[in-house]
């Protein structure tokens, strides 16, 4: 079989113009970048607000292995297969970052015959949105600084500033550092650091923010730091809110593509699921639902972290309500929960799949017992599946009243994803009791709490004294009302990423507390998880190439 960036090379894909007739979309509201790649303006958002809104479907998956789970993959495969049986279907995806494309994770474009095109485009620079919001951070951390140089009348406290610089790169080197050095006219000397762009609070604002004045306000409350006196200082406070807005002005815009079979794909915004929240823009998705029967999204890593994130901070800040949930599972990656090594995953283990399947099935109750919503499962089939390891998983899914699909659409594009588009569709035409996993009104130690015990199975979450100390300081500033965003392992639903499948009498240590007023959630760090990832040993880098034409391989 062809290699992922050869079948989408191979593809023959439309103009943007369209497809973007598909979805009724005036060329007005195009602002083209190529053939193959557009803009869409937001205020066709605004136009269409008088239009129903069509369903929505959240992708989400059991907590991820090196063996892969396919997840992006099947959203498009779904999207396809909605779209060949005749439902007008727009996917919504993230951006893919460049720190995982040139790592070890490598793009996020989905996969085989499922997959969004320009494949290259979405894995590189794209439409430029990221080094948009790069750009805005460090404006910020600029004028920061330069406050302080000039005189510093805000009385920034140079060791309480939490701000960083940002930069779309797995690099270790730059977690901590000392900036500042050299002469007096080169600044304050201070510690300092940078988070990857996708941790950025900016990145967060950008895919929360319903319009540019809503962009603009967010971006004036983000708390930089405080004073001398413990004063939390906001951007507002340096009138950086303004020139920021200024410079995402495009990259609020929905970007437009579409998958090999020609289905519009939005990809908009990409903040990590393990140290941010893990969804796609507000305006893509509203926009995706003003236009489409069905709106086909993703939310990163598992579903105690995407999809706890996207019910609890995403559908709660822009009012959203999804129709149903698929949680898509390998037999592959459910056995290397239960102890088998990824190179003996291709011989049939029905014991190891027992151990694995707790995994999936704490998911399942967790979207149908704590989120009360719909769920279908979706067995992304690979090759060496056995027919018994497929009836296991099938017959204990089953048994907790949930429907299974196979999906194939990785080998065989929408055709193999027609059963699971079929179970979804009467999904969406199920009841649901939509909940959340805690209330606003709760305390900030017992949201935590909840999200540790309801959708972690945990026994119960402790703080350690600094963040304990953190969390007395938020609420005396008035925070307490804000959801959560944890920042935890994405391989666990614990905080350590050894203990895999569904771990038993743990606790959950949150060790730091911080607010991103600005995006309007609390984030809490959990175990050793950082804001700036490394490069692995033997990065993707290496095998990533272009040729004298300007044709790039290695790309996956």
């Amino acid at each position: 079989m062809l290699t992922d960036i050869q079948i989408a090379q191979s593809c023959q894909k439309k103009h943007i113009l369209e497809v973007a007739r598909k979805i009724d979309i005036d060329e007005k509201y195009i602002e083209q970048y190529g053939n193959y790649k557009a803009k869409i303006d937001y205020c066709l958002l605004e136009d269409l607000k008088d239009r129903q809104d069509g369903r929505l479907i959240l992708v989400t998956a059991i907590n991820p292995t090196s063996a892969g789970e396919g997840k992006t993959t099947t959203t498009v495969g779904l999207a396809d297969a909605l779209m060949k049986l005749g439902k007008k279907t727009i996917v919504a995806l993230r951006e893919p970052s460049l720190g995982p494309v040139f790592g070890i994770k490598g793009g996020a474009a989905g996969g085989g015959y499922a997959q969004v095109v320009p494949m290259e485009d979405i894995n590189l620079h794209f439409t430029g949105d990221f080094h948009a919001v790069s750009a805005a951070n460090n404006l910020l951390a600029a004028m920061i600084d330069n406050h302080i140089q000039q005189g510093n009348s805000l009385k920034i406290d140079p060791r309480r500033i939490s701000w960083k610089r940002a930069v779309d790169m797995n690099d270790r080197q730059l977690r901590s550092i000392v900036c500042g050095l050299g002469s007096r006219s080169d600044g304050t000397p201070r510690q300092d650091g940078f988070d990857i762009t996708v941790a950025s609070e900016v990145m967060a604002i950008l895919c929360l923010s319903k319009n540019i004045s809503d962009l603009k306000q967010r971006l004036g409350n983000i708390t930089i730091g405080y004073t001398y006196d413990n004063t939390p200082v906001k951007a507002a406070e340096l009138k950086a809110q303004g020139a920021m807005a200024a410079l995402l002005k495009d990259a609020l815009k929905p970007n437009l593509v579409q998958t090999l079979e020609a289905t519009p794909a939005f990809i908009h915004g990409g903040p990590f699921a393990n140290i941010a929240h893990g969804c796609n823009s507000v305006i893509a998705t509203k926009l995706a639902l003003k236009l489409a029967d069905y709106t086909v999204t993703e939310a990163g890593f598992g579903a105690d972290l995407g999809a706890e994130k996207f019910l609890d901070i995403k559908c709660r800040i822009a009012s959203l309500k999804p129709d149903a949930i698929v949680i898509v599972a390998t037999c592959r990656a459910l056995k290397n929960h239960g102890g088998i090594p990824k190179n003996d995953l291709n011989r049939e283990d029905l014991t190891a799949l027992e151990k694995g399947l707790p995994n999936l099935l704490q998911h399942i109750d967790n979207i149908k017992n704590v989120f009360k919503m719909p769920v279908v499962v979706a067995i992304n089939r690979f090759p060496d599946d056995s027919a018994a390891e497929l009836q296991l998983i099938a017959e204990k899914c089953r048994s907790l009243n949930v429907s299974v699909a196979l999906s194939e659409v990785f080998s065989s594009g929408s055709a193999g994803g027609i059963s699971l588009a079929k179970e979804v569709i009467k999904l969406t035409e199920t009841a649901s009791q939509f909940e959340f996993a805690y209330d606003l009104n709760d305390s900030i130690y017992d949201k935590l709490n909840k999200i540790a015990t309801r959708i972690y199975h945990a026994d119960r979450v402790e703080l350690t004294a600094n963040a304990l100390k953190q969390l007395s300081q938020l609420e005396a500033l008035g925070f307490s009302s804000l959801p959560i965003c944890m920042a935890k392992t994405q391989y666990s639903f614990s905080d350590d990423p050894l203990k895999l499948a569904a771990p038993k009498n743990f606790t959950i240590t949150v060790r730091e507390l911080k607010v991103s007023s600005g995006a309007g959630f609390i984030v809490a760090l959990t175990g050793d998880i950082m804001t700036m990832p490394g490069l692995p040993k033997v990065p993707a880098a290496e095998n990533i190439d272009v040729d004298d034409d300007g044709l790039i391989t290695g790309l996956f």
